[in-house]
């Protein structure tokens, strides 16, 4: 039992966190356009399934706590109290408060100081007359259980008079199926013999089964002007009591709840071995009406819950990332075998194990996009965080500036979204900091006082630019490049080009801050930047126009697991190269080679092009086939080419890391097993480059 509730505790934490982020976004949304009701409502909807579902599973001090930004926002939404700048600090305090308490076992007399500060600030915000309005309006909403749909018994004897002042009863049974789904049975055991029989007396009464989200306030509005003219009862049956295997109610159980029978009687007749309503109605202890009343009533509720059953299936369902992780693994697996499948159907020549192959690649394929689509989230979840850190930041250095996003649709594998927050808040930091400038020096250079940092993400192929720009000041070339030399990073005589001037600013520890503030200027960031980029496979971009702004431009691909991939051999040994990266292949012979005069650099169609020759890098012996091949790369900008003995072709590569031992080699990111069982190293083509730079200038 203990296990279970601390599932079900896990759970509420997982939905809390969801929630609190939605909270946040809902709120800086509500700080710009204060009299959206529709963001005052997420707020207060938000704080209200907090409250409750922490109540119900022990979390007592969240569900008081958030109680009471419930109470104001009832308030908000009932144009008693105004947003303002205030409420929504406020209220982004009380949602931080409340992150800290899901953390935690136990509350400080600090973290309980805070809290007490929070709730005395916010109860400040509304009169005592307000607060006992909004408590009144929680409370009916909250028994009414707007928006979840319950069961109701409603028995409408109406008395014989009831007709005779122009009310028809059908007309009131045909309104209450407007509020739901509902099961209507006629009592007619008190009608008179027809002899007795009066055309304007009423003598029928209805049990009715009705299940409605709209709550019992409005079904109660229903029989609102004959309440004096006939008995009502409305109960909820839709519970968990004397439940059968099936989920429902047995016969017997729902006729003593309805009270048409007591359970001596009950008791008297289930020891004979007849249906209980046949037994009931022999003996005359109920009416046939009253049987089947109870049995519509079973029925029902039966078709209700597989109705919610079915509906529940077809949602969404929450799986541990692990879960996923593995099974992206055994994919992985699959499609290694699957390839060896089909190297061995090529080499037996036969039709029908051919035949075989081709379906199990299809469905392969199939099964392996399917899992890949799974992992895949929108990167709008992470652009929403930062539009705090944005406000919070430029409030702490007096600057004004707003954060607008597009593209928050576009889908990336879910862990590289993981991996991809620190990076980001590093960036936008910079932005805040170094690119945007103070209101006033903006106005000086005739731009608005407010700044503007913009995040894009688009799809290009195999992978998503994302993009992070501001229009701030820009960079300072001359700045970099004094700081270049001035930390050994490049000489006095060096010529680079725009680009490769900016890329500077990725180094460890290079900062051109002259200040140290809490937000940079310590040299530290930038090269974090660039390391988490690198592990994701990806690629960092720097443009700047003095004056203008900045723009940091993120390649990265949508998924870690599976790469497209450039098969190459090197004296019999196979490799692969990342093929989002490749832009050519060419032939490479001795000609070439002599005219270049020792000097790794080829002659592409007019265009000199370094090279790295992969036999050399990785000392595969010397032996050289006529012709070997260059595969041109594009590089931080830069073409490289990369020699090899042959290119044998594209081939989806899934990824396998190295074992601890080898994890650390420069130059190789992760190896594959191919169709024939063998492993491909996969080359890591920035840091080959990077290493041919250093050795270059080293010698």
């Amino acid at each position: 039992m203990d296990n279970q509730m601390d599932r079900h505790r896990e759970a509420f934490r997982e939905e809390a966190f969801e929630l609190l982020t939605e909270l946040e976004t809902a709120l800086l949304e509500l700080e710009e356009m204060p009299d959206d009701a529709e963001l005052i409502g997420r707020v207060f909807r938000a704080m209200h399934t907090i409250k409750g579902s922490g109540a119900m599973f022990g979390f007592d001090d969240i569900s008081r706590f958030t109680h009471e930004v419930e109470t104001v926002f009832d308030q908000v939404r009932n144009g008693k109290i105004a947003v303002t700048k205030q409420l929504i600090d406020l209220t982004l305090s009380a949602r931080d408060r409340v992150r800290e308490m899901l953390g935690s076992s136990e509350e400080s007399s600090a973290a309980a100081s805070a809290s007490e500060e929070i709730v005395s600030a916010l109860r400040s915000l509304i009169s005592d007359r307000q607060q006992l309005q909004a408590e009144r309006s929680i409370r009916e909403e909250e028994s009414e259980q707007s928006g979840h749909e319950i069961t109701y018994r409603i028995r409408f004897k109406p008395s014989p008079g009831l007709m005779r002042n122009g009310t028809n009863p059908i007309m009131l049974l045909n309104e209450l199926g407007t509020l739901g789904r509902q099961r209507v049975v006629a009592q007619k055991n008190s009608l008179p013999r027809l002899e007795e029989l009066v055309p304007e007396d009423c003598c029928t009464s209805w049990d009715i089964i009705l299940t409605t989200d709209r709550g019992m306030n409005a079904i109660r509005d229903v029989f609102v002007f004959v309440e004096d003219l006939a008995e009502i009862s409305i109960q909820v049956i839709d519970d968990c009591g004397a439940m059968t295997e099936d989920g429902c109610k047995k016969l017997g159980a729902i006729l003593i709840e309805r009270g048409d029978i007591a359970e001596a009687e009950l008791a008297a007749v289930l020891p004979l071995q007849k249906k209980v309503g046949e037994l009931l109605v022999e003996k005359g202890i109920v009416a046939p009406d009253q049987v089947e009343a109870a049995l519509a009533e079973q029925q029902h509720i039966r078709e209700v819950r597989e109705h919610r059953e079915k509906t529940e299936a077809g949602s969404s369902i929450r799986v541990p990332s692990e879960k996923l992780d593995k099974l992206v693994d055994l994919v992985g697996e699959l499609v290694t075998i699957q390839a060896r499948l089909s190297q061995m159907a090529v080499g037996r020549n036969d039709a029908l194990l051919f035949s075989i192959t081709e379906e199990v690649e299809r469905l392969t394929a199939e099964l392996r996009d399917n899992i890949m689509n799974i992992r895949m989230l929108p990167i709008g979840s992470t652009f929403s965080k930062f539009r705090r850190l944005v406000r919070d930041l430029s409030k702490e250095l007096g600057k004004e500036i707003e954060m607008t996003t597009s593209g928050a649709e576009t889908e990336l594998d879910k862990t590289v979204i993981d991996k991809l927050g620190d990076p980001l808040v590093h960036l936008i930091r910079n932005c805040i900091d170094h690119g945007i400038e103070l209101p006033d020096e903006r106005e000086k250079a005739s731009k608005p006082g407010s700044g503007n940092i913009h995040l894009s993400a688009m799809h290009s192929g195999a992978y998503v630019v994302i993009e992070i720009a501001d229009d701030g000041k820009g960079l300072d070339a001359e700045a970099i490049r004094r700081k270049g030399i001035e930390k050994g990073l490049i000489t006095a005589e060096a010529e680079l080009s725009e680009k490769e001037l900016y890329s500077l600013i990725l180094a460890p520890g290079f900062s051109t801050a002259r200040t140290v503030t809490n937000v940079s200027g310590r040299g530290v960031g930038m090269d974090v930047v660039k390391r988490a980029i690198d592990e994701l496979r990806g690629t960092i971009e720097i443009s700047s126009r003095k004056g203008q702004g900045s723009t940091m431009t993120l390649k990265l691909p949508l998924t870690l697991a599976i790469i497209e991939g450039l098969l190459i051999r090197v004296a019999g040994e196979h490799f692969v190269l990342p093929l989002s990266a490749v832009l050519e292949c060419v032939e490479f012979s001795g000609t070439e080679r002599a005219a270049a005069h020792g000097r790794n650099i080829v002659n592409v169609r007019g265009q000199l092009v370094p090279f790295i020759s992969l036999r050399q890098k990785f000392s595969l012996g010397n032996t050289t086939p006529a012709i070997e091949h260059i595969v041109i790369a594009e590089i931080s900008g830069t073409q490289c080419g990369f020699v090899v003995d042959q290119v044998i072709g594209e081939h989806q590569t899934v990824i396998k890391s190295l074992g601890s031992i080898y994890r650390s080699v420069a130059g190789i990111s992760g190896a594959t097993i191919l169709g024939d069982g063998t492993v491909a190293l996969i080359l890591d083509m920035p840091a080959l480059f990077q290493m041919a730079a250093a050795e270059e200038i080293s010698s």
